[in-house]
């Protein structure tokens, strides 16, 4: 009868163990990427002043949302997310590459944009004009962070 006690103790301590061990995992961080923007090794191909919207295409790609694409730029937005447990997603950073075109359909402009402090910041550019015509897109691209959900971004 002891045998068979110490063997249900031990049976229940094993349960225990791993239900702390399935406990922990379960709130572990898991980070996520959505959306996709080109490399800086894939931007240095493009030049301003020279390529044009079907160099960028063959380079890069289009981007992939109907939204962030029209006559005058291409925006490309990458999102990444963080989600700890049964929490919801928390977006933690967001990176916008902007390419600006001419009428004729040049590169005027490539540039990339973060956010730091909340706040929509160049993180390179490389301008044939200092003026930025979209920066009130941007800032409106910018302004839902934090506010985005990840089914926002996936259409459910």
């Amino acid at each position: 009868m002891q045998v068979q006690a110490g063997n249900i103790r031990a049976r229940m301590a094993q349960m225990a163990m791993a239900g702390c061990i399935l406990l922990m995992a379960g709130c572990s961080a898991i980070y996520r990427n959505h959306g996709y923007v080109p490399a800086d090794d894939d931007l240095a191909v493009i030049q301003v002043g020279v390529s044009t919207q079907q160099d960028v295409a063959d380079v890069i790609g289009r981007p992939s949302a109907a939204a962030l694409l029209n006559d005058n730029g291409w925006y490309y937005v990458q999102s990444k997310f963080k989600q700890v447990g049964p929490r919801k997603p928390e977006e933690i950073d967001r990176q916008v590459v902007a390419i600006s075109f001419t009428d004729a359909g040049i590169v005027e402009n490539v540039e990339r944009f973060g956010l730091a402090e909340g706040r929509v910041v160049p993180l390179s550019r490389r301008v044939t004009d200092t003026n930025i015509k979209s920066i009130s897109f941007l800032t409106q691209l910018f302004s839902n962070f934090g506010r985005l959900r990840a089914g926002d971004i996936v259409g459910q």
